[in-house]
């Protein structure tokens, strides 16, 4: 069996009364992500995560920012491209740990839904996908809830 390891990073800065989606879930917030597509900082880290340990590339060179056919478009479905791309490679997935950094709102109220949204998009058990949360301290664009971040690792495998 062969194994590899990717690491997937993403930010958005917040505006206010934006949708704010993370892990497919709207959080009903007063300041949500920016970007091209949904903005949902998680998925584009895992599948930054994903596509770079199965040595694909980045999110952006297959979902570019500047293409009309991702515009507003749901990560789930960012998500559900990757795994098909990864897939098609041989691997599968052996699981993802996910952690985001915001200071709102509170994120563990709303971790099994997220969970159970990837879990569902990739037809793996949520008991691979561990997502945490933490605040920066009030410090830096985090901490002034100026924007989102999102870091996640993953192993995937082949036989």
């Amino acid at each position: 069996m062969k194994i590899k390891v990717g690491f997937g990073f993403d930010v958005h800065q917040l505006k206010d009364a934006h949708p704010f989606i993370i892990g497919g879930v709207d959080l009903g917030h007063h300041k949500g992500a920016f970007g091209h597509s949904d903005a949902d900082v998680l998925l584009h880290a895992i599948c930054d995560a994903l596509l770079g340990a199965a040595n694909l590339g980045d999110i952006g060179f297959h979902f570019k920012n500047t293409d009309p056919q991702w515009k507003g478009v749901s990560s789930i479905l960012l998500l559900q491209e990757t795994v098909k791309l990864i897939t098609e490679k041989g691997w599968e997935i052996g699981n993802i740990d996910a952690m985001l950094c915001l200071e709102a709102p509170k994120i563990n109220p709303y971790i099994p839904q997220m969970k159970a949204n990837i879990a569902s998009a990739i037809a793996i058990s949520e008991e691979d996908i561990s997502i945490k949360a933490t605040t920066n301290e009030t410090m830096g664009f985090i901490g002034r809830e100026e924007g989102v971040v999102a870091y996640a690792v993953c192993l995937i495998q082949k036989n």
